[in-house]
């Protein structure tokens, strides 16, 4: 009797180290970035992304939500690390993009990008890649645009 309990009492304690060594498993998170003809509270700032920033982990899904029509969402050349991969959506459509090369993403809205529809996400940190992103040449007010959103990361 003492025998088979001191095996099991054993057994358990082993499986009980086993479970404890595992490594935490994190859950990616997932999150939304609308794309709208007009920004929240502000009808006069049109064709915007909301949010123009967003922070988050390597491995989370963002999700650009098409709120309102005649948008999509296209990756900058240029400003993604290297090695990520770029995307370009089709209009008016859902779109799931997952990251997990840490840096800056810039994207764009393309019949808006001259307006200034675009926006950044930091994965992780910024700091791979920059630099170069803020190197990059936009066309009408989407330069003003961009370097309003990395003054925003400096801040």
């Amino acid at each position: 009797m003492f025998m088979p309990m001191l095996t099991r009492m054993l057994c358990n304690a082993a499986l009980a180290l086993m479970v404890g060594a595992m490594p935490f498993c994190a859950t990616a998170a997932e999150f939304e970035i609308q794309m709208l003809n007009a920004a929240p509270g502000n009808a006069q700032h049109t064709n915007v992304f909301a949010p123009a920033i967003l922070r988050i982990s390597s491995g989370d899904m963002v999700t650009f939500v098409p709120t309102d029509t005649g948008h999509n969402t296209a990756s900058k050349r240029g400003m993604i690390p290297e090695g990520a991969e770029p995307w370009n959506s089709p209009m008016d459509t859902r779109y799931s993009v997952t990251l997990t090369v840490p840096g800056v993403y810039g994207y764009l809205c393309l019949p808006h990008y001259e307006m200034g529809m675009v926006g950044l996400i930091i994965v992780d940190d910024a700091a791979p890649n920059l630099e170069s992103a803020k190197k990059i040449r936009h066309p009408g007010a989407a330069r003003a645009a961009f370097r309003d959103l990395f003054d925003q990361l400096a801040n």
